[in-house]
This record gives structure tokens, sequence and C-alpha cells, in this order.
């Protein structure tokens, strides 16, 4: 069956930690630079980037960005893997919870989070790109790749996240390992949205997809210990 576009989009927009940014030089030529990448819970995307970077003073002047989500590694044939670019406009954020969901899924920007030159941009999404191959290339409004409800666990992410990690660990590695493929014990859960949860372990990222999404966190847990039995018999 295949996987419809939007949700293809959607998970690379939350699976993967990196992303090319593209912004607009002064005088309009085009720019493109590397990117830590986070997503808040409701899918936007979320930048930290310095004051002094090149692409924070074109955001400065011209605030519409594209991001380009490359999910082709490992692949024999790059061009047969999925990619998509997000069209939208970089807003600096001042929300606390954002920056610390950033945080989370990047642990070593904390070095210089706290610097005065370094701020949180939120990418507020206008449309996708998905070229998932050769033949599957579609256009996407933000309405289907961000629909509402993404951010239904966002008042009860920290205390889930931090229950997970402190008293479900063991869940966590087999999550990683038997149902996501990955070596390794001491993986954790940066986060979790009504899709799925991220994890991380050093400089290596996963992403478990819920078999449905969740409302509020009792389907959260429910679907976690579902998944937790499943690894466990698998």
């Amino acid at each position: 069956m295949t996987v419809p576009p939007a949700i293809t989009a959607r998970q690379l927009l939350r699976g993967l930690d990196r992303a090319t940014l593209a912004t607009a030089l002064p005088g309009g030529a085009p720019y493109a630079s590397l990117v830590l990448l986070a997503t808040a819970p409701d899918g936007a995307p979320l930048l930290l980037i310095s004051d002094l970077a090149q692409h924070t003073v074109n955001i400065a002047a011209e605030p519409r960005v594209a991001l380009l989500l490359d999910g082709t590694a490992g692949r024999d044939e790059p061009l047969t893997g999925p990619r998509v670019t997000l069209l939208g406009r970089a807003e600096r954020s001042a929300e606390d919870g954002l920056r610390a969901r950033f945080l989370a899924r990047h642990p070593s920007a904390a070095l210089y989070a706290g610097f005065a030159d370094f701020h949180l941009y939120r990418v507020a999404v206008e449309r996708a790109h998905l070229v998932a191959g050769f033949g599957r290339i579609d256009w996407i409004a933000a309405a289907d790749l961000l629909p509402p409800g993404l951010a239904a666990l966002a008042a009860s992410e920290d205390e889930i996240v931090r229950h997970m990690n402190a008293d479900h660990n063991a869940a966590v590695d087999l999550y990683a390992r038997v149902l996501l493929g990955r070596d390794g014990d001491g993986w954790q859960l940066t986060g979790i949205d009504a899709e799925g949860a991220d994890l991380r372990r050093g400089g290596a990222v996963a992403r478990l997809d819920f078999a449905a999404p969740v409302g509020d966190a009792k389907e959260a847990r429910a679907a976690l210990v579902a998944l937790a039995r499943q690894a466990r018999a698998g």
C-alpha cells in the first residue's frame, strides 16, 4: 500500500535532524547552508541559528526560506529515495518550550544556545514539494502536511519523556533495536507527539511511529505499551 505523500513528507520532517536551508542574499542571489533541525509539537521546523551567520542576515531581509530534507542516505541509487522541500517563512520565536524541544533533540547545542547572538526560529510552512522516487512527485498543501492535532501531547510531553527515560529505558532500547533495527543500548526519548516519538543515542537519531495517531497522554501510554510488547515478541 502506497503511503500518502503528506505522511511521507511528515516522516522525513520528524525523522531527520539536519536540513539544507536556502535563503536569499542581498540582491536576490540564492544561498544554501547546512542547519540542525528539530520540530515543534505541531510539526513546524525549528532552527537555532546565530545572528552572525549569513543565512540569518538573509532572513532578516527576506524571511521566505526553503528547507530541503534528504531521506536518500545509504541508498545505492539516491534518486530513488525520498526528499522534500518545505517552503515557508522563518520567524524568530521566544517560546521556552520550543527551545527546550530543540535542545532535547540536539543536546550539544546547549554549549552555545545561551549566547546572546543565538535565537530560535520557527518556520511557518506554506507548502511542500515531495519527490519520493521516480514518478512520485507531489505538491503538498500546508494543511495536509501539518494537519490539526499533531500537538495533542504538548502539555504532557515533558512528563512522558522523563518517565520513559527514567523508568522504562529498557523498553526504549528495545524500540530502537528490535523495531527500528538500530544498534546499541542507551537510547533516549527526546520528544513525543501525536504520531510517534523521537529517539537519540549519541549522534544517531531515530523515529518511532505509532500504529495510529493518539489524542492524549492515556492513548500515548497505550501505544508505547503496545510497541514494547511488539518489540519483546519480536
